[in-house]
């Protein structure tokens, strides 16, 4: 900890005289591991400050350049549901589940991000708007996401779910609810 905070410190110190000493192809090479670094270039790299800062600024442009993007997830009721109402319905990928709970004479739902889906992560930051909609595309639910990675909202439809499913293709789906009315 404390030697993190250290290298962090001279980081971003300044050098006088400090200037990019390696070419942004050096330092992507470098990162891609198609090219290591000749001691000489490793050297003049942990000598100067603002290289290590632009190798850093390039490392974090490559990791969200490869970060794996989501558009979505898709659910649906299974053959084998004896109709009574699911507790919860996961999505075919199984990143997020779909909790319906019985609260008080009517439904809740309570949508639940996997915290070890590829895109957890970058989800949570960004706080996206999301939207659960049915087969046939009415909202169940649209919010975003608490840190703990859940959303939760009344049953919006006077059916409950299992039938209000069932009647409205007995599928559901998790998008980004961004452009959307």
């Amino acid at each position: 900890m404390v030697q993190a905070r250290l290298r962090e410190r001279l980081l971003l110190a300044g050098v006088p005289g400090d200037r990019l000493v390696l070419a942004d192809g050096t330092l992507r090479a470098a990162l891609d591991g198609s090219r290591p670094l000749a001691p000489a270039e490793l050297a003049a790299l942990q000598a100067s400050p603002l290289t290590l800062r632009r190798l850093r600024h390039l490392a974090l442009l490559r990791r969200q350049a490869l970060a794996p993007r989501w558009a979505g997830s898709a659910g649906m009721l299974r053959a084998a549901d004896s109709g009574a109402a699911p507790a919860r319905l996961v999505t075919d990928d199984g990143h997020w589940t779909l909790h319906l709970l019985p609260q008080d004479g009517r439904w809740q739902v309570i949508l639940q991000l996997d915290p070890a889906a590829p895109f957890a992560p970058a989800l949570l930051r960004a706080g996206a708007l999301l939207r659960v909609t049915d087969g046939s595309g009415a909202a169940l639910l649209q919010g975003r996401l608490d840190a703990d990675g859940e959303c939760e909202a009344p049953w919006p439809h006077a059916l409950e779910p299992a039938a209000y499913l069932q009647a409205h293709g007995a599928a559901f789906t998790v998008a980004p609810a961004a452009g959307q009315p």
